[in-house]
C-alpha cells in the first residue's frame, strides 16, 4: 500500500511539473500583453548600433528592433547592451529578444535559441597604411586587437594557439568597437577585423583617413536573432519575422541605408540554409 501511495505520490509531482511547463507563457503573450518588446543592441557598434548626435539608438540592429516591435503591436525598448553582457542579458531576463549581430555558434545554442542569419558581415583585415600588411597572413606577426566575445577574437586567439604567437604576434581585447579603431589609429596594435559594411560607413565618415583594408579574413560572421532556449513560440515567429524582412525587401533598404550601396551580403553560405 505504501509503495502503491509513493507511485501516486510521484506520478503526481510528476503531472504538476509537466503541467507547470506546458502553461508557461511565452515571452511572445508577454510582449503582446503589455505592448513593450525589449531588445538587446550594442551601441557601440555602428552603423549596427550606435547613439546619433541627439544621444538616441541608431543603427541597422536598432531599426530591426522597432519593425519587430511594429510586428507585435508593441513599442521598443532599446536596452543598451555591450557584447560580453549579450547572452546573460538574455539569460538573465533583461530583454526579451538579442538583436546584437551575435554569431550563431553551438556553444552559445546550449543557453540561448536563435533564429536563420539576419545579417552577414562578412569580414576584411583593417590596418594602416603604414604597417605594411597587405593580406590576412601578414598579420602572424603583428599586433592584433578585437572586441571581448566576438567571433573575430576567437579566431584571432584560435590562430595564436596554432602558431602565431611563435612568429610574434600579440593579441588585446577591448571593451568596444570604438576603443579597437582608437587602439589601431594611435598604433596600439597593428590590425582589427571587421565587416566590409562597417569599414565603408567608416571611411564616408572621414574619422580615420588612415584605415585601408587589407585583404578578407577567413571568417562567416553571420548575424541571428536569439531569444530565451526553451521558447519555441517566440523562436517561431521570429524565424518568420526575419524570413519576412527579406522576401518584402526591407532587408536591402535598411542595409542600404546604414552599409551603403554595396552589394547585399547573402544569407546562406554556399547555398546551404541555417
Amino acid at each position: 500500500m505504501k509503495s502503491l501511495g509513493k507511485t501516486l505520490l510521484a506520478t503526481t509531482v510528476l503531472a504538476i511539473a509537466f503541467g507547470s511547463h506546458a502553461s508557461a507563457q511565452s515571452a511572445l503573450d508577454t510582449i503582446v500583453q503589455s505592448k513593450k518588446l525589449r531588445c538587446g543592441i550594442m551601441l557601440d557598434s555602428p552603423p549596427a548600433g550606435f547613439r546619433d548626435q541627439n544621444n538616441e539608438p541608431d543603427g541597422y540592429d536598432v531599426t530591426y528592433c522597432k519593425d519587430m516591435a511594429k510586428a507585435l503591436g508593441a513599442e521598443p525598448v532599446i536596452v543598451e547592451t555591450p557584447s560580453p553582457d549579450r547572452i546573460p542579458a538574455l539569460v538573465s531576463n533583461r530583454i526579451d529578444v538579442l538583436i546584437a549581430s551575435t554569431t550563431p555558434t553551438p556553444a552559445r545554442a546550449l543557453t540561448v535559441a536563435f533564429t536563420q542569419p539576419y545579417t552577414n558581415n562578412i569580414m576584411t583585415v583593417v590596418t594602416r597604411k603604414d604597417t605594411g600588411i597587405n593580406q590576412y597572413s601578414d598579420l602572424k606577426s603583428k599586433k592584433l586587437g578585437g572586441v571581448v566575445g566576438t567571433t573575430p577574437e576567437q579566431l584571432f586567439k584560435e590562430e595564436l594557439a596554432k602558431g602565431w604567437q611563435g612568429s610574434g604576434a600579440t593579441y588585446t581585447g577591448y571593451a568596444s568597437d570604438a576603443e579597437s579603431y582608437l587602439a589601431l589609429q594611435q598604433g596600439k596594435i597593428d590590425a582589427i577585423l571587421i565587416d566590409v559594411g562597417v569599414f565603408h560607413a567608416l571611411s564616408q565618415s572621414g574619422q580615420f583617413p588612415e584605415f585601408v583594408k587589407a585583404g578578407a579574413a577567413p571568417l562567416a560572421d553571420f548575424g541571428a536573432i536569439a531569444v530565451h532556449r526553451d521558447d519555441q513560440q517566440f523562436l517561431n515567429w521570429a524565424r518568420l519575422f526575419v524570413f519576412q524582412q527579406e522576401v518584402s525587401g526591407r532587408r536591402a533598404e535598411v542595409y542600404t541605408k546604414y552599409y551603403g550601396d554595396g552589394p547585399l551580403p547573402p544569407l546562406t553560405a554556399n547555398g546551404v540554409n541555417f
